[in-house]
């Protein structure tokens, strides 16, 4: 009789592409197991018509999961690690993270090649993010920028729909699809960086669940595991999340981890970036040094003034 393990994931093609990788890839490295899938709807899934600033994010995508988790509903919730909180309920732990995918964001667009720096002057941009919306109105503050929601698939169909002159998603979600005909440009990260943790899949178990935390470390990818860990406790130090417009990366080198940071105001007038090189043995310090660096810069006066109009809204 095979052992067995309960996948609990979102709805979404994207989620349910996550969550068959992972029953794959669980079922290819530990042999006698089966693992099932059950899909759990979340907050983030039900409303589809509010900006994700708007609606406040401590959980917004993982809440619902979580609760299974601690039932014991499930044994393993998959996420892409950018819609994971920082800071996990008690007794949940991320057991594993999978190698990480591009991580770049991509430009959709009407005419193939069309580039952030070739869009026509105020052109139109949909994007959900806070993060893309700074960068973006730094390198071009002509453009115009509208609010977009929904899965991958529906945000394509809506640019179909509109008038508007390009949308920017991540690179990740479009391939893993198979939509990448839809791709005009990849945004160099030099130009946008990503969100923290884009393009990695993050495994979250019950801390006591021994039997899934070990069949777990068989798909974790150290390095991205690695690289993981500084963006979330950089992340972590600005009290970061949807509602604040940062991006993070970092790189597990030969001699070191980098990690590159972007702090930014909502209309991308100021922002501010700085790369750190630290130890691969100590990701956390890192994210929290370089945190620190960029409060002392002058981003803190930022996420303070955003937070303070969060609280006022």
């Amino acid at each position: 009789m095979k052992d067995r393990l309960v996948i609990g994931t979102r709805g979404s093609e994207l989620a349910l592409w996550q969550a068959y990788y992972i029953k794959k890839e669980l079922e290819k490295k530990n042999k006698n197991l089966l693992v099932e899938i059950n899909i759990i709807k979340t907050k983030g899934d039900k409303i589809l018509d509010v900006a994700l600033s708007k609606i406040g994010d401590k959980g917004l995508f993982t809440k619902e999961l979580e609760v299974e988790l601690l039932n014991g509903t499930i044994d393993i919730a998959v996420h892409s690690l950018k819609d994971l909180q920082t800071a996990l309920p008690k007794g949940l732990v991320i057991a594993a993270i999978t190698k990480r995918h591009r991580v770049e964001d991509v430009l959709i667009a009407k005419k193939k090649g069309t580039t952030i720096n070739t869009l026509k002057e105020n052109a139109v941009v949909a994007t959900g993010s806070l993060r893309r919306k700074s960068q973006l109105l730094h390198l071009r503050p002509d453009i115009k920028t509208v609010e977009l929601r929904g899965n991958v698939p529906s945000r394509i169909k809506k640019y179909k729909e509109s008038k508007w002159d390009a949308i920017i998603l991540a690179r990740a979600g479009v391939e893993r699809l198979k939509l990448d005909k839809n791709i005009t440009s990849v945004i160099s990260t030099k130009q946008i960086l990503p969100a923290v943790g884009q393009g990695a899949l993050a495994i979250e178990v019950r801390k006591d669940n021994k039997f899934a935390l070990n069949a777990l470390k068989k798909i974790n990818d150290e390095k991205t595991f690695t690289a993981a860990m500084a963006e979330r406790a950089f992340l972590k130090a600005l009290e970061g999340g949807c509602q604040v417009p940062i991006g993070a990366y970092a790189q597990v080198k030969t001699d070191g981890l980098y990690l590159d940071g972007f702090v930014g105001d909502i209309d991308g007038s100021v922002t501010f970036r700085k790369v750190l090189k630290g130890s691969k043995r100590k990701p956390e310090e890192l994210g929290k040094k370089l945190a620190g660096e960029m409060k002392k810069a002058g981003a803190g006066k930022i996420l303070k003034r955003i937070y303070s109009e969060t609280r006022k809204g």
